[in-house]
C-alpha cells in the first residue's frame, strides 16, 4: 500500500506491507518529492504502530489523582461535563482548543469547526504558531499569500545560486538534500546563513556565521551590496513591486563594515555572498526557523523577501523566495481554521464575506461564529487569569515540552479546572490531563496533508487501528454530539470531511474546491494554486509585491555579565518535535539518546568541560541539564541545544516568551544563558 511518512513537511512517499507488529517500509520511487529516499525517521516510523507504550484505552483521572483506564462513554461524558462546567463558570471563551501542524487537513478543519460551532469559543490556536507563523505573516504582507514554497521542489536543483537561511535541512529534511546535491552538481552555488557550521553548512560554498538575532542586518547588508553593484532588476521593480525606494534608502547605511560590527560576519564573506548572487541568472532565497523564531521574525523574513524582490526573482522559474515548512502538515494546518484569526481556505475571521461563506457551509448564522482569539502562547499564559480559559482540549500537541518558558506553561496547565488530550502515547502533557483519548496513528486512517511545496497529498490508511482506539475525527464527532451539536458534524469519514472542507475553502486564498480524493490519488497530489505562483501578478490589491522597510533590531534578550552567552535551539537528525514518538523508537534513541549542548572548544576549556561531561545551563527562566558536545562548528559566544526532550533536559525550560508583535511567534532562537556547573 502506498502512503506517506508521518514526520516532516516533505511528506515522503512510502510503501508499507506486512502487519502493524512487523511493518515493512520502503521509499516510494514513483513519488516525485522524495523519489524513493527516506531518512532514518521514515524508515523506522512503523515501530510506533504496535509499540508497547501505545495508548489503547481512554484514561480518566480518579479521585486519588491517578490516570486509570476507563470506557469511552465515561471519558466522553467527563469531557463534555468539563467543557460545560467551564462555560457555566466563565462563558464560552472559558474553553480553549490547542491543535497541531501534524494534524491532517480534515482534522484541522473539523477542530476549528468544533471550537467555533460545538463550543462557541474563540479560544483556539495551534503549535504552528511556534513554527510557521512569522514566515506566513511576512509572505502575506509582501506577496499577498502564504505558501511555503510557491514553486515545486524540482526548481531547487536548477537554481544558479541559493541563499539558505537558518535551516539545517541535512538533518531536519534529509531527502531534500538530493535537490541541493543536484544543484551543486550542475555548477550551482550554495550560501548558508547560520550561527552553526551545521551538517548543511559544511556542504556550502560559503557559510555566513552570523550572531544569533542579527538576520536583518545581514539581509540589509547583502541588499546594500547588490544595489551598489547594479545587480537589482530595475524593470521588475518598476513594473511588479511597490515600496522599493524607501528600502533602498535604508539599506544604503548597511555597508559591510557596519554589518560586520552588528552581525559578526566578516566583510569579505558578505561581499563574496553578494558577488555570487549578483553573478547568478537565477537566485533562490529560502528561510527556515532560524530567522523566523524570533521576536522580530516577521521583519527578518521580510528583509530576505526584499532581496528576492529586488533581484526580480519572485515568480521567475527556478528562482524566488520560499519558506521551508517544518511540521508534517505545517502548510495545510494553518490554512483551514485552527489558527486563532482564520477560517477555512486561509480566510480572515474578521472578514464579513468570509464569515458568511463559511457559515453557509456549516449551516449556522454568521453572527454565531466567534471572532479572533488569543495566540497559542498567550492563550496558555492567560490560564488562571480572570479572562483566561478554565478548560482546554489538546489534540496532537505536547506544549509542556514544545512551548517556550516551558515550566511556566506547565504550571499554568496544572491550574486548569479540566484538561483533555488526544494522542497515541502518554506525552508529558497527557500525563497531567484529566482525560486522555487514545487516537489512531498516521497509517491507521486516511487523510490529506499539504507538503512544503503546496502539494496536497492523500495519506492512505494501511492498517486498522488497535481495538479500543478511535480516530480524532470520530472523537470530535462524538464530543460534538455530547454537546448537542451532533447534527452539524454528520460524518467522521475523512473523504466526506474533505469534501466539506473543499466547499468551505472555495474562493479563499487557499482554494481546495477543485480537489477530491480520487484526483489526489491518481495524480500523486496536486499543488493548490498551481505549481508556480506569482508568474504574472501577485494576489494583492495592486497586483504588485510589496517591499518593507526593515531596520536591524536587537533580540529581546542579549548576553550580559550575568548571562554572557547566546543560547539557540533546534532539531537533530534522529528526533522530531517534542519527541513523543521518536524518543520511543529504539533505532532513533540509539543515535540520539539524550540532548547535547554544543559549545566551542574555547568556551568549554574556559569552564573545564570536555565531550561527554554533564553541564547545567541557566537562563532567567530556569535551568536544564545536558551532555557537552565540544565542536569548532559553533560560534564561541553561542551554545546550541536541541528541544526534543522534556523534564530536567528540556531546552524550553530555558527559552523565553518574547513574542513577535505581528505573528505572536516566541523567540526560541535567541536568549542569554550561562554555564552553571563544570563537569561532574
Amino acid at each position: 500500500m502506498k502512503t506517506h511518512c508521518p514526520y516532516c513537511a516533505l511528506q515522503c512517499g512510502m510503501r508499507i506491507s506486512g502487519t502493524p507488529e512487523a511493518p515493512r517500509i520502503e521509499g516510494d520511487p514513483d513519488f516525485p518529492t522524495n523519489r524513493g529516499t527516506l531518512c532514518i525517521k521514515g524508515w523506522s516510523s512503523g515501530v510506533t504502530l504496535a509499540h508497547s507504550e501505545r495508548l489503547t484505552t481512554p484514561l480518566v483521572r480518579n479521585v486519588r489523582g491517578f490516570l486509570e483506564p476507563a470506557s469511552w462513554d465515561e471519558a466522553i461524558a467527563r469531557t463534555v461535563e468539563g467543557f460545560r462546567e467551564a462555560r457555566e463558570r466563565g462563558g464560552a471563551d472559558a474553553v480553549g482548543v490547542f491543535g497541531s501542524g501534524s494534524l491532517t487537513n480534515e482534522k484541522a478543519y473539523y477542530l476549528g469547526k468544533f471550537a467555533r460551532v460545538a463550543l462557541g469559543t474563540r479560544m483556539i490556536d495551534y503549535n504552528g504558531r511556534f513554527c510557521m507563523s512569522s514566515a506566513a505573516a511576512a509572505s502575506n504582507k509582501a506577496l499577498g499569500v502564504d505558501r511555503g514554497l510557491p514553486f515545486p521542489l524540482a526548481d531547487i536543483a536548477q537554481a544558479d545560486a541559493i541563499l539558505l537561511v537558518g535551516s539545517n535541512l541535512a538533518e531536519t529534511m534529509p531527502p531534500l538534500t538530493q535537490y541541493f546535491e543536484a544543484q551543486r552538481a550542475r555548477g550551482g552555488k550554495l550560501i548558508v546563513v547560520d550561527p552553526r557550521r551545521s551538517s548543511t553548512a559544511l556542504t556550502a560554498d560559503l557559510h555566513l556565521r552570523l550572531a544569533p538575532g542579527s538576520d536583518a542586518a545581514v539581509a540589509n547588508g547583502l541588499l546594500h551590496l547588490l544595489v551598489r553593484a547594479g545587480a537589482v532588476d530595475a524593470k521588475y521593480i518598476r513594473e511588479r513591486t511597490e515600496g522599493y525606494e524607501a528600502v533602498r534608502a535604508v539599506v544604503a547605511s548597511y555597508w559591510p563594515e557596519r554589518v560586520e560590527s552588528l552581525a559578526g560576519v566578516p566583510q569579505a564573506d558578505l561581499v563574496r555572498a553578494a558577488q555570487i548572487m549578483a553573478q547568478a541568472e537565477t537566485v533562490m532565497v529560502l528561510t527556515g526557523r532560524g530567522p523566523e523564531q524570533q521576536s522580530h521574525g516577521v521583519e527578518n523574513a521580510l528583509s530576505y523577501i526584499n532581496l528576492a524582490l529586488a533581484m526580480g526573482m519572485v515568480g521567475k522559474r527556478n528562482a524566488g523566495y520560499g519558506c521551508l515548512t517544518g511540521q508534517g502538515n505545517g502548510q495545510g494546518g494553518r490554512e483551514h481554521g485552527q489558527k486563532a484569526d482564520q477560517l477555512p481556505g486561509y480566510r480572515r475571521i474578521d472578514d464579513p464575506a468570509a464569515r458568511a461563506h463559511v457559515a453557509a457551509v456549516w449551516g449556522v448564522d454568521p453572527e454565531s461564529i466567534p471572532g479572533a482569539g488569543k495566540s497559542a502562547y498567550e492563550m496558555l499564559d492567560a490560564i488562571g487569569e480572570p479572562e483566561g480559559i478554565h478548560a482546554l482540549f489538546v489534540m496532537g500537541s505536547n506544549p509542556v515540552v514544545s512551548a517556550p518558558n516551558a515550566r511556566r506553561v506547565e504550571a499554568r496547565l496544572r491550574e486548569l479546572k479540566f484538561l483533555a488530550v488526544s494522542d497515541f502515547f502518554r506525552s508529558e502533557t497527557a500525563d497531567i490531563a484529566d482525560v486522555v483519548f487514545p487516537a489512531a496513528q498516521w497509517a491507521e486512517e486516511s487523510g490529506t496533508t499539504t507538503n512544503v511545496e503546496g502539494r496536497v497529498i492523500l495519506r492512505r490508511r494501511v492498517f486498522d487501528p488497535p481495538p479500543g482506539v478511535r480516530t480524532d475525527l470520530d472523537i470530535l464527532c462524538t464530543l460534538a454530539a455530547g454537546l448537542g451539536k451532533g447534527e452539524l458534524f454528520p460524518s467522521s469519514d475523512p473523504e466526506r470531511v474533505f469534501a466539506e472542507l473543499c466547499r468551505a475553502s472555495a474562493g479563499g486564498p487557499a482554494d481546495y474546491s477543485s480537489l477530491s480524493y480520487p484526483e489526489l490519488d491518481a495524480r500523486d497530489g496536486v499543488h493548490w494554486g498551481g505549481e508556480r505562483l506569482f508568474q504574472e501578478r501577485f494576489p494583492t490589491p495592486s497586483g504588485r509585491a510589496r517591499f518593507h522597510v526593515v531596520h536591524d533590531v536587537h533580540p529581546a534578550e542579549e548576553p550580559n555579565e550575568s548571562y554572557p552567552l547566546y543560547l539557540t535551539t533546534g532539531r537533530v537528525l534522529a528526533q522530531y518535535q517534542s519527541g513523543t514518538q521518536t524518543r520511543r523508537v529504539p533505532a532513533l534513541a540509539k543515535v540520539s539518546p539524550e540532548p547535547q549542548a554544543e559549545m566551542h572548544p574555547l568556551q568549554a576549556r574556559r569552564h573545564g568541560l570536555s565531550d561527554g561531561d554533564a553541564v547545567t545551563l541557566a537562563t532567567r527562566r530556569g535551568r536544564a541539564r545536558f551532555i557537552v558536545k565540544v565542536t569548532p562548528h559553533i560560534r564561541e559566544d553561542t551554545v546550541f541545544v536541541p528541544f526534543h526532550w522534556g523534564g530536567a533536559a528540556s531546552a524550553n525550560n530555558l527559552t523565553q516568551d518574547a513574542l513577535d508583535p505581528t505573528s505572536r511567534m516566541p523567540e526560541f532562537k535567541v536568549c542569554a544563558v550561562r554555564i552553571m556547573e563544570t563537569k561532574t
